[in-house]
């Protein structure tokens, strides 16, 4: 009776059936995949940006140690989009494995909660920007634009 009621009031009021758990899973994947790709988008701007004013910093003769900087900072700003990317590619694995199960064993809509139980502290997160910082695909092209601006600087 309850349930017919709920139908009834589901369709008078045009409220959403609820989803199930393989529903709310499909949904968060979709998420978190364009949630991933923006962040890969995210950070090629910031390596076009970086490009741009180096080449623009040389032309221009900026000094050199401003034109460092500012590659540091933007390589240090990849390295921390990059590690909130590899953050949600842990959960969009997770969630995969979810999918697989015929029933899960684990709820959806969860990316903060099972963050927030395996958080490092401070130190773990610079540590974890590093790391992030230092992969090749990411030092590239900041690396390159130093060693550029070292050896104009001697030139």
């Amino acid at each position: 009776m309850t349930s017919g009621i709920v139908h009834a009031l589901q369709f008078f009021l045009a409220l959403p059936p609820p989803m199930d758990n393989h529903n709310s899973l499909a949904q968060e994947w979709q998420t978190l995949q364009g949630n991933h790709e923006q962040h890969e988008r995210h950070a090629l701007l910031i390596k076009l940006t970086c490009l741009a004013l180096g080449v623009a910093g040389l032309a221009a003769q900026v000094p050199l140690g401003w034109l460092a900087l500012a590659v540091m900072l933007l390589w240090g700003q990849e390295g921390i989009i990059k590690t909130y990317q590899s953050r949600l590619a842990d959960r969009l694995l997770v969630v995969e494995s979810l999918l697989r199960e015929e029933q899960p064993a684990r709820h959806a809509m969860q990316l903060h909660t099972d963050w927030a139980k395996n958080r490092p502290g401070g130190a773990g997160l610079i540590a974890s920007y590093a790391m992030s910082a230092c992969r090749p695909t990411v030092a590239f092209p900041y690396l390159p634009i130093l060693i550029t601006g070292c050896i104009a600087a001697f030139i």
